[in-house]
């Protein structure tokens, strides 16, 4: 762990991969607790520009903070990163590489207040955004943004079931959604650590089986369904054949991804780009981490890092 509290992934891979050199413009799309972005940073210089995006007030305060002895040009928008090609248009210069580290911030789970974390009593929240405004997937009432609580209470049997079966990919979805229905008819499920035990309870027996906690699949799927994240991903890669509006010719696009969804998407998107001549793959295959990086940075373990460099003509 860093200084920062969190640890950012694959770390010389990115820089490796997106080559930025001196008096350059980089856009880090989730700037997180800034670690990408303090290298990223120095390797453009006092003379490049950096643009940090985040959807977290805090996180976004104090990576700008941090990243500001590199005497680097900043800007700093708290947006999702799915507004960042509208964003750019009119922001000069154009970015030359863009990195988004997909997923959540340690801090996020470190803080049982925020509710991400199944290991710590907080409350069923999970906004990335802290309480601003979001667009939500799923609303628990019109014009309202949803907590993952909200989800929990109101959806339907066969919806949590879905929810938890795409997002999580839990193969136990069915059971799990029949608990958290059957628990919440007897009092509402407020907490973290109420929600976890109910799942662990659905796993039964082969709770004791599994390598992960039995929650983790449930809470990552109520993660991605508040914060809309997989939504925010398409719509980012959808920008990209169009990337000649707002980013640099031949810019090196980097994504960190850290489970099959986020990837799948990436993958089949960079894939398009550089069937149509649109790109070049920069990671055959994609980058993971190397045996050190995986044991000494858990998070490291399912990372997988993609990078393409966009060709001219980009439209």
């Amino acid at each position: 762990m860093d200084a920062a509290g969190h640890e950012p992934v694959l770390m010389d891979e990115v820089l490796r991969t997106l080559a930025l050199q001196p008096g350059e413009s980089v856009v880090d799309c989730t700037a997180g607790r800034g670690g990408h972005a303090l290298r990223m940073a120095q390797a453009v210089g006092p003379n490049g520009h950096l643009i940090l995006v985040d959807l977290d007030p805090e996180n976004l305060q104090y990576a700008s903070d941090r990243v500001a002895p590199s005497g680097t040009s900043t800007c700093r928008w708290q947006h999702s990163f799915a507004e960042v090609p509208r964003a750019l248009r009119n922001f000069e210069p154009k970015p030359n590489a863009l990195l988004a580290d997909l997923g959540v911030a340690s801090t996020h789970l470190d803080r049982p207040e925020r509710g991400f974390s199944f290991r710590e009593e907080g409350p069923l929240d999970m906004r990335l955004a802290a309480g601003e405004s979001l667009t939500p997937t799923t609303r628990a009432a019109p014009g309202e943004p949803a907590t993952a609580g909200d989800l929990v209470a109101v959806l339907p049997e066969r919806e949590l079931a879905d929810l938890i079966k795409t997002w999580g990919e839990d193969p136990f979805a069915k059971r799990i959604a029949r608990a958290i229905v059957e628990a919440r008819e007897r009092e509402p499920i407020r907490t973290t650590t109420a929600l976890a035990e109910i799942v662990r309870r659905a796993y039964g027996a082969r709770a004791r089986e599994s390598r992960m906690h039995p929650a983790t699949r449930t809470f990552m799927a109520l993660r991605i369904a508040v914060n809309d994240e997989l939504g925010a991903l398409e719509r980012l890669l959808d920008a990209l054949p169009r990337a000649s509006d707002w980013l640099a010719p031949e810019a090196r696009v980097a994504m960190i991804s850290f489970h099959s969804l986020e990837d799948r998407l990436i993958k089949r998107a960079f894939a398009g780009m550089v069937r149509s001549g649109q790109a070049i793959d920069l990671t055959r295959g994609g980058l993971v981490a190397c045996d050190a990086e995986a044991q000494s940075n858990p998070r490291a373990r399912s990372a997988r890092l993609r990078v393409v460099q966009l060709t001219e003509p980009t439209s």
